[in-house]
């Protein structure tokens, strides 16, 4: 069996696994966090926003072009894709699979080196970073990839 990773990540966290054979259990090699993207709205902005002064007497709100909470999970997308292009490099997996909470599924796949996404041959969006490595595995296929 080609060496797999598993990566199961949502906008805060990302866990790591590997398995020894295509039906073994998953053993669990890593665990990134980003706190920020953990945070309320006002705790990641240092201010409210300031006032643009409009056409008459009225002032309008500046606001911001993105908003915080997505772009602290687009840091971590891009954080958790330069984890995998180092374990890649240093030849830790041929083959990876990948179930993240929707909406970081799509970030992450803006993230990830072509060279990586050819390896992607399993992708689920659902979020159970929480869940057991036994429940982990239940949502994959009975024997993994091996191609």
């Amino acid at each position: 069996m080609k060496a797999t990773l598993i990566v199961v990540a949502d906008n805060s966290r990302a866990r790591i696994f590997t398995a020894e054979a295509p039906a073994s259990p998953l053993e669990e090699i890593e665990a990134l966090a980003h706190t920020e993207s953990r945070l309320h709205d006002r705790e990641l902005t240092s201010d409210l926003p300031g006032k643009v002064k409009g056409d008459g007497s009225m002032g309008h709100a500046f606001e911001q072009a993105t908003d915080p909470k997505k772009h602290e999970a687009d840091i971590f997308a891009h954080h958790v894709a330069q984890y995998l292009e180092e374990a890649h490099n240093a030849k830790q997996f041929e083959q990876l699979l990948i179930i993240a909470e929707p909406s970081f599924l799509g970030l992450l796949r803006n993230q990830l080196s072509a060279q990586i996404k050819k390896l992607v041959c399993f992708e689920l969006d659902k979020n159970i970073t929480t869940h057991t490595p036994e429940d982990i595995r239940s949502h994959l296929p009975t024997y993994l990839p091996s191609h």
